[in-house]
């Protein structure tokens, strides 16, 4: 019990770090229990601590992904039939971008190469909501039992949701051109440890150059709501009192376009202001998931109908999850 407590405090959450900045600003005679001082503080904890879990994860993950490139997912989803396949497309969600704008593509792929739409939906449903560098963010926040039941909760939604979407045989409802680009057998390279540390090592620089500025503006506004707006105006909202506040945090996040990396100084500073855990979770994953570039470029591939069926889906799904938390005490 000890270890995990280290891990999630001193590893994870990098108190350690906090604490060593709110010395050396005090050493240079800014007061950190100030609203002034406490921003500063709140604002380089936070982007120095993102910044080294950031290109950890990407680094490690894409690593892994090495091992998974498109043609090879394919293949191992086309292997699979039934909910199962919805099950494994699911959890390849997990070691893939970490925005909705970037799996979108990847989706397009397995489409067009005639694997079943319901199973391609769950893979772009769980992609961008549930992958690996979310779980590791999240015990960095809100320990290890929020952040596994948050992903079992997210491949919940990714399964149910495509199996919906294939039993209701929307095939149609796919632009055409996505149907007529049928791709062909492709030979997987094989690529040695160095190659792949190599690639591993672009998708961070690349993944941190797209990021950086989401991650900059993320922790500002949670510095803002730290330090600045009243903790009884955040409960007011999305607090206990407001039986509204996960759908409102549901509605309020779809607009926005950031990615888990983006959000969690939000939902953090959001949560020390007493909105509740369920509220923040939900807000969290309708960012990332049903963000409006990301709708925007999916309409390009799919037509208006199954594009609201997708929406629809997804947000009864974080709505629920919300309440879920928001309900249970053992979650909390």
């Amino acid at each position: 019990m000890k270890f995990w407590q280290f891990l999630q405090d001193q590893i994870l959450g990098m108190k350690w770090l906090n604490a060593l900045i709110g010395n050396g600003l005090e050493a240079m005679g800014i007061d950190t229990g100030g609203r002034i001082g406490g921003s500063i503080q709140f604002f380089v904890y936070d982007v120095l601590k993102i910044t080294v879990l950031l290109c950890v994860l990407i680094f490690l993950i894409s690593y892994l992904q090495s091992f998974f490139p498109p043609e090879r997912s394919r293949r191992i989803l086309g292997r699979f039939h039934g909910i199962g396949a919805n099950v494994v497309s699911a959890l390849l969600g997990t070691v893939t971008p970490f925005c909705s704008c970037s799996s979108i593509p990847l989706f397009m792929g397995f489409t067009s190469a005639g694997l079943p739409l319901g199973v391609t939906f769950s893979f772009l449903i769980s992609s961008p909501m549930v992958d690996l560098g979310s779980l590791v963010l999240l015990m960095s926040i809100f320990g290890a039992r929020v952040a596994v039941v948050y992903v079992v909760l997210g491949l919940a939604i990714a399964v149910i949701g495509g199996t919906v979407i294939e039993k209701l045989h929307m095939e149609r409802e796919v632009e055409a051109f996505i149907l007529s680009a049928r791709s062909g057998e492709l030979e997987v390279p094989r690529q040695s440890w160095r190659e792949r540390v190599s690639y591993a090592k672009e998708q961070m620089l690349g993944t941190f150059q797209k990021v950086f500025p989401y991650i900059l503006v993320g922790v500002g506004v949670g510095a803002v709501i730290h330090n600045w707006i009243p903790e009884r105006w955040i409960e007011t909202i999305l607090g206990g009192d407001n039986p509204f506040g996960v759908i409102l945090a549901t509605v309020v996040g779809i607009p926005m376009y950031a990615d888990i990396f983006g959000t969690i100084p939000v939902a953090e500073a959001l949560l020390a202001k007493g909105a509740l855990l369920g509220t923040v979770l939900a807000f969290m994953m309708a960012v990332t998931t049903l963000s409006l570039p990301s709708l925007v470029m999916l309409r390009k591939a799919v037509k208006p109908r199954l594009l609201a069926l997708f929406i629809a889906i997804c947000t009864a799904g974080i709505v629920a999850v919300g309440y879920v938390f928001n309900t249970i005490p053992f979650l909390t």
